[in-house]
């Protein structure tokens, strides 16, 4: 089974790896399921010059399917699955009986592959679905890493950064971009214009899930906004704690937000939540698109140099504490730093830590702060991720505590000297080297 949210590449991939291969490529849409079943038995007949037979039956479908891969070995996909079960949730049944007795048999290769996470998750995966058990692999293919999507950024490193920061991971919206022109040109030309094809992405990725999206969509402006905690979300919004965790659960479902706990707490335990945006770019979006929507239809120019340009690194900082601690599990990977088991952000009251990281077999903990500014780090940084490492309840008070720095613009003269082996500083050069594509080679 393939599966993962709309936009990161499911039927690319399948058809990439059907390309050299005998294959079935079905895709499913929102059709009566007799008309779908027909379609289906229409690709059978064809691909093997079949007349279409007469078919009353999933089941009867499934039959034709077996015979057939009896005197060729295919690799047969059913992509949006998660169609047909809307229509007949007895399907996964059917699929169960092909497989227990006429695709075990042979060579052939079934791919059944979805948008909707929960869908796959419970029909395929699930304890209670017919297929539980049956798959022989699945991919929950999810977005580029930075490091993955750099190979379709050339931008310098401090630019690719920034556009990373814009359409994220999904290989739509990577490839979408013109990287011989600047990002901003690349913001105002495929994003920022009402005739763009991101300009009503989101909205339209919503609609294609939600039957109401309006109160979803005001909670991603709340949490791409800054407003990150279930109270905060609530005041911005208007909606009740009640129903407010139903459409937190929605929007976690389809993967679209995160929830967050300090890396020291329990996710299951802990009631300090904070909630994010999953996506790059829909943070982008609900942060400068859907709150300027009237004045970018008049004047998109005016948003671009008055509101994204001057607000961008804020939302690019953000961004690059996810691409540091993606460094930091290149350099534990390369050795320059020791081993973690946990890597993640770290807060309590008023004080906050950008990547925290938990060693716990050894009594070691590392404590970093990542700063996208235009000027060098310098010992004020220092000092006060001292003073917040105070703050950290884990381990014993006679933890080996390890500190790093991680810097867009490097570091005041001087510094590195003043630290001892306890310290790494990680500049952009740093990273870059880290986050190379080819640093697993």
């Amino acid at each position: 089974m393939v599966y993962g949210r709309r936009r990161v590449g499911k039927t690319e991939l399948l058809k990439r790896f059907c390309a050299d291969r005998a294959h079935i490529y079905f895709l499913a849409s929102q059709e009566a399921e007799q008309r779908q079943r027909e379609k289906f038995v229409g690709q059978i007949a064809d691909h093997f010059g079949d007349r279409v037979p007469r078919i009353d039956g999933w089941d009867e479908a499934f039959d034709y399917l077996g015979e057939k891969l009896a005197t060729e070995t295919l690799v047969v996909v059913i992509d949006e699955f998660p169609y047909l079960v809307a229509e007949n949730d007895s399907l996964p049944s059917y699929v169960q009986s092909f497989v227990d007795e006429r695709l075990q048999d042979t060579e052939s290769m079934l791919v059944l592959c979805g948008s909707s996470v929960s869908t796959m998750e419970s029909e395929v995966l699930g304890h209670e679905s017919p297929l539980y058990g049956r798959r022989t692999g699945q991919i929950d293919l999810q977005p580029f890493s930075f490091r993955q999507a750099r190979e379709a950024i050339p931008y310098e490193f401090k630019e690719a950064v920034r556009s990373y920061a814009v359409t994220g991971g999904t290989p739509m919206y990577l490839t979408l971009f013109d990287y011989t022109r600047s990002l901003v040109e690349n913001i105002q030309t495929h994003v920022l214009s009402p005739t763009a094809v991101l300009y009503n992405e989101p909205e339209f990725l919503l609609r294609t899930e939600l039957r109401t999206p309006a109160r979803y969509m005001s909670i991603l402006e709340a949490i791409a906004t800054g407003r990150t905690t279930p109270n905060e979300i609530s005041g911005a919004t208007d909606i009740d704690s009640g129903p407010l965790s139903k459409y937190l659960r929605t929007l976690r479902r389809l993967r679209l937000i995160d929830r967050e706990v300090p890396v020291t707490a329990s996710r299951k335990h802990s009631k300090r939540s904070r909630y994010r945006v999953a996506d790059e770019f829909l943070r982008f979006w609900f942060r400068y698109i859907e709150p300027n929507r009237s004045s970018i239809e008049q004047a998109p120019e005016m948003v671009l140099e008055g509101t994204v340009e001057p607000d961008l690194p804020n939302h690019v900082a953000t961004t690059f504490e996810d691409i540091a601690q993606e460094a930091v599990w290149a350099a534990i990977r390369h050795g320059e730093l020791d081993p973690y088991a946990e890597v993640g952000r770290w807060w309590y009251g008023e004080h906050e830590i950008d990547l925290v990281g938990l060693a716990p077999d050894d009594d070691r903990i590392l404590l970093a702060e990542c700063k996208w500014t235009a000027e060098p780090v310098g010992y004020a940084l220092m000092d006060a991720l001292r003073d917040d490492a105070e703050h950290v309840r884990w381990g014993p008070s006679t933890r080996d505590e390890r500190f790093a720095l991680v810097s867009k613009s490097g570091f005041v003269d001087g510094l590195e000297d003043d630290l001892d082996e306890n310290w790494s500083l990680f500049s952009a050069s740093d990273l870059e080297s880290l986050l190379s594509p080819a640093e697993d080679n």
